[in-house]
């Protein structure tokens, strides 16, 4: 299985008698497990097929005129997971100086801007610690070295607010159940849950977790999640995959207590589904009570069940994630209890075991009629690697995103990881960034979210070329459009005529490259739109 977190020097590639276990540590555990004797298939690599559905829309706010350019989207979620756990992505290495840590950060937003990307994913708790000032949970060891061990800053502000200063949105990223990557509580620092309350954890294959199965989990997990939503000024809190362990040397959870305590006769795979269940909607509740513009989801492994398993199933033969780690991705869509998620389709198209192009139609359909936005997860990190054949190929995953263009479901996708990020291997970030995302976009607007657009810019005008407003309340950044000859509507209805997304953190200007009529639209902190302000402006 692809493990995501504990990438570097971590990658186990192990061929068992019942089958081949592919497994590379990466962030979140993104892992295959192939119930085949052979993991061969057949790669395609050529024409696109056509669209399922129509590449243009029209769309009830614009003109009856109007049309909307698939290839030009103008929501569209681009995010970039950034791993603290192992130190993969950030920071570097621990012992780091404050200094040091905020200029690999500002680094990687930059990067991150660079490619055009609108959102990060930052882990804040990588098993029960801190990257950030807690009195709940003892800071982590990946700042410093040292389990417990004040880094003397609290990163957390700087990392939320230099991302909001670039127009990134800022998601918070949680591992739910991981206590500890040992099992000798004694080695915790003084005062860690797991070592305060022993008796909610689980020794299992080295690790220690929190027994999904204790009311008083829930409730330590709910706490820690609202404290730092209470706090801080995330736009959003995110789980990872790691909800029961994963299959890994078939060794028994010990949850038998608590099954016989609190199982009332349910049988126990159904009892494990319906605690992550109970733990989803209880956080759900509490980070829309806390602060109700604040997101909340999750990004599955990519394989809810398979056909041969349940109908309703993917075409896919690889590892399930209702049936190994009691994820019911279904469930949550059916109670509402996720704003998004973002399943972790880590490979490549025509791959027999798990093909892409199976599984991209299969869970727009699971949200299709919800109110559940889908992103989809991709393995940067796998691109240039030898798993695959596919993942030679540098139009491998840029044809994902073409594959994704058929699925208005399909409304954005997010990068592991920030490392990968970085290298760009194979030069795919170029060839996205030139295919797919040629012009910004805005943020997705989530349904059932806080829905009030801010007042239009005031006061536009332009000297010179450089266009100057004045600030709209509420408002967290502005777009701007070009366009000559046409209104207002057509010129906002899509991504073609936007140039810029300007934060408010910044001067509120623009300097015009081309001549054109110019529109100015104020986004809140949901990329709720306002109305465009119109300014003409003349260059030399």
């Amino acid at each position: 299985m692809a493990n995501r977190e504990g990438r570097r020097g971590r990658a186990i590639n192990e061929d068992r008698t019942a089958g081949r276990v592919l497994s590379v540590r990466g962030p979140l555990l993104a892992s295959l497990v192939v119930a085949a004797a052979s993991a061969s298939a057949a790669y395609a690599f050529g024409p696109q097929p056509a669209p399922k559905t129509p590449t243009t829309v029209r769309t009830a706010a614009a003109a009856e005129t109007c049309t909307a350019s698939g290839s030009f989207p103008k929501r569209q979620l681009r995010g970039v997971w950034i791993a603290t756990v192992h130190n993969s992505d950030w920071p570097s290495r621990t012992g780091l100086t404050p200094a040091r840590q905020r200029a690999e950060y500002t680094a990687i937003l930059d990067n991150a801007v660079k490619r055009r990307l609108n959102a990060v994913f930052v882990q804040v708790r990588p098993a029960s610690d801190a990257i950030y000032r807690s009195s709940l949970e003892p800071w982590s060891q990946y700042l410093t070295g040292t389990p417990g061990k004040d880094p003397g800053w609290d990163p957390l502000p700087f990392l939320i607010s230099e991302a909001h200063k670039r127009g990134l949105e800022f998601q918070a990223w949680f591992n739910p159940y991981r206590a500890a990557f040992t099992t000798d509580v004694s080695a915790l620092p003084e005062g860690h849950p797991a070592r305060v309350h022993p008796e909610w954890t689980v020794k299992h294959e080295g690790r220690l977790y929190y027994n999904p199965g204790l009311p008083e989990v829930r409730d330590w997990v709910t706490k820690v999640v609202t404290d730092v939503v209470r706090r801080y000024d995330v736009d959003g809190v995110h789980f990872d995959d790691y909800f029961y362990p994963y299959p890994g040397n078939g060794t028994r959870f010990a949850d038998a207590a608590a099954h016989a305590a609190y199982g009332k006769g349910v049988k126990l795979a159904d009892w494990r589904r319906d605690n992550v269940n109970k733990l989803v909607a209880q956080v759900s509740k509490a980070v829309h009570q806390t602060k109700p513009y604040v997101k909340f989801g999750i990004s599955p492994f990519g394989i809810w069940r398979n056909k041969s398993d349940d109908p309703k199933g993917s075409d896919t033969k690889g590892m399930s994630a209702y049936d190994a780690i009691y994820a019911d991705a279904k469930a949550w869509i059916r109670a509402g209890s996720v704003d998004y998620l973002v399943p972790q389709l880590y490979w490549p198209r025509g791959f027999s075991v798990a093909d892409y192009e199976a599984l991209v139609p299969w869970w727009a359909e699971a949200v299709r009629g919800s109110d559940v936005d889908l992103y989809i997860g991709q393995a940067l990190y796998r691109v240039g690697t030898k798993d695959t054949p596919a993942w030679t190929k540098p139009a491998e995953m840029p044809s994902h995103l073409t594959v994704n263009r058929q699925y208005p479901e399909v409304k954005g996708d997010v990068y592991f990881s920030a490392a990968s990020l970085a290298t760009n291997p194979l030069g795919v970030l170029d060839r996205i960034v030139k295919n797919h995302y040629t012009r910004p976009a805005l943020l997705p607007v989530i349904k059932g979210l806080p829905a009030t657009a801010p007042a239009a810019p005031a006061s536009l005008k332009s000297a010179a070329g450089t266009l100057t407003w004045s600030p709209s309340s509420r408002a967290r950044a502005y777009a701007v459009y070009r366009a000559s000859g046409k209104n207002a509507d057509c010129t906002t209805v899509d991504a073609h005529h936007l140039v810029a997304v300007v934060s408010a953190d910044d001067r509120l200007s623009y300097t015009a490259e081309e001549s054109g009529d110019y529109y100015v639209t104020a986004l809140d902190r949901l990329n709720n739109e306002s109305a465009p302000a119109q300014v003409k402006v003349t260059l030399p």
